[in-house]
């Protein structure tokens, strides 16, 4: 049974340490302490004590019920309190099972956390016969049709792949009475990709739409106005991640730029600073990665004595490399950054 393959989740906070933790909620919202005295339906209930809870973690007390009557709710709380169980377990209690058709849709930041949470839906609905597919970037989009046409009560997937399959209306959504948007500022982020000529911007965004990734780029041979559709685009979200060359390194602000990465290093000390400057803007985080091979070393140690800073090495393959050996050209060595370090603007693709 499905519930037996998942292991019991060990990652949620010890119950003394409960007592410590401050809740700020709603009017109104009650705390239910017990699962079977949440109205939960019966088969649903196996499922959860199979899987191996006991007891409502704090936020479950509080924001289950609230969800299943229909609230819209806003749920934040430390990694380890149990809230991808909040929504899943609210999610089954409110699907009609003999309705095969997709009833609740959540949408996560990365391919594995979608994954993630297909796993806890199956396990803690393992005695409703429940069905649940995910659609993400990555997967054969010809079985995404196949199980959607056979009916899903819950999909669970990354925007781009969720919205591929809307607009080719295998996903319909007329029977949609549930959306849950997991770690939801995640899936706010921005990044931006710096190539040093406009033939090498050409060049990857071509490479990286081939690996099926949604991509904007823009560069100084284009009219004015093909630059500010293009912007405007990349502002409302529709475009999360931008190749450009360094007509976007000065003056240009958007603020939910999380991750710069220099394809190429920039040809001089400024630049650089322009660049990593436009991620982590009004007091966010920011992180920028650079590719370099090896005639650009000097180049690197430069900036770093000029700006009195150290640059870390990235491991690769289990090993410590400089920075990034080998050629930046190379789009495979390219997606083994993107997956290595799970760059979840990637991964919502």
């Amino acid at each position: 049974m499905a519930a037996a393959a998942v292991p019991v989740r060990k990652r949620l906070l010890k119950e003394e340490d409960m007592t410590k933790i401050e809740f700020e909620t709603s009017e109104e919202v009650d705390v239910t302490p017990t699962f079977d005295t949440m109205g939960l339906r019966e088969d649903l209930l196996r499922g959860i004590y199979a899987y191996g809870f006991e007891k409502p973690s704090a936020i479950q007390q509080r924001a289950i019920k609230q969800i299943i009557k229909g609230r819209d709710v806003i749920a934040q709380s430390q990694s380890g309190t149990g809230k991808t169980a909040t929504f899943c377990i609210s999610v089954l209690q409110c699907l009609d099972i003999q309705v095969r058709e997709t009833q609740a849709l959540i949408l996560a930041p990365t391919r594995e956390l979608a994954g993630q949470i297909q796993k806890v839906l199956l396990a803690l609905g393992d005695y409703m016969n429940v069905q649940c597919h995910t659609c993400i970037g990555g997967t054969n989009v010809g079985e995404d049709i196949r199980k959607l046409d056979y009916g899903q009560h819950v999909v669970a997937g990354t925007p781009g792949r969720v919205f591929d399959m809307i607009r080719r209306r295998s996903l319909r959504t007329r029977a949609i009475k549930m959306l849950v948007l997991d770690e939801a500022d995640e899936m706010l982020n921005k990044a931006v990709i710096f190539c040093n000529t406009k033939r090498k911007v050409d060049w990857l965004t071509e490479k990286m739409r081939e690996a099926n990734f949604t991509v904007s780029s823009m560069h100084g041979d284009m009219p004015q106005k093909e630059r500010e559709s293009i912007m405007k685009e990349f502002r409302s979200g529709a475009s999360r991640v931008l190749i450009s060359t360094d007509v976007w390194a000065r003056g240009l602000d958007v603020p939910q730029v999380s991750l710069i990465i220099n394809y190429d290093l920039p040809n001089n000390r400024e630049l650089y600073i322009h660049r990593i400057g436009r991620s982590g803007r009004y007091g966010r985080k920011g992180v920028a990665i650079n590719f370099v091979k090896n005639d650009d070393i000097r180049i690197l140690r430069d900036i770093e004595q000029y700006y009195s800073t150290q640059i870390d090495e990235m491991p690769m393959n289990g090993e410590q490399t400089r920075l990034y050996h080998g050629c930046p050209q190379s789009l495979d060595q390219f997606l083994t950054v993107v997956y290595k370090y799970k760059l979840n603007i990637f991964n919502a693709l």
